[in-house]
């Protein structure tokens, strides 16, 4: 429970850092990479950041598809084949963080369309309004997802010498 105290912690410290950059962080390679490793207790340090982006930033309207958006990766993620040779895992994980990052504002829509009493109309105007910002997202998890292979060995060889794996 420590270690996904400590990744939940990770991936907040990771986004804070990399605020200066719009849309830019590693969270999608962490999530996958915890994915793969721990399958459903990744949920854990997925929803510790949840937790504590939600303390620190502020609880409010735009926190509310943290709630579910980072599932969505975890789910699709949860859908692929267990152990893929890592030729075709890396291209697969890339494309992956980069559908997510790319999705972003329409996985956000229905909670902002809800909040804000958006029509349709409106909700394609939202999403549409945060296309830049979602193409940037897509970009910086395309690149980010190279790392995941790699960050799931070393995850592995750490628990297999924990006696975990």
């Amino acid at each position: 429970m420590t270690v996904f105290a400590m990744l939940g912690a990770l991936m907040y410290c990771s986004k804070l850092v990399l605020e200066w950059a719009p849309n830019i962080h590693l969270l999608a390679m962490f999530i996958i990479a915890f994915t793969v490793v721990w399958r459903v207790k990744a949920l854990i340090p997925i929803y510790i950041f949840v937790l504590l982006t939600g303390i620190f930033g502020g609880i409010s309207v735009w926190w509310m598809p943290y709630l579910y958006i980072w599932t969505v990766l975890w789910a699709v993620t949860m859908l692929l084949p267990r152990r893929m040779p890592p030729k075709v895992a890396v291209p697969v994980y890339m494309v992956l963080g980069a559908l997510h990052g790319l999705l972003f504002g329409v996985l956000c829509a229905p909670s902002q369309a809800l909040f804000w009493g958006l029509d349709f109309k409106g909700t394609v105007a939202w999403i549409a309004a945060g296309l830049y910002f979602d193409l940037l997202h897509g970009i910086g998890n395309l690149a980010a997802c190279t790392l995941v292979v790699p960050l799931v060995q070393v995850i592995r060889r750490i628990e297999k010498r924990a006696g975990r794996l």
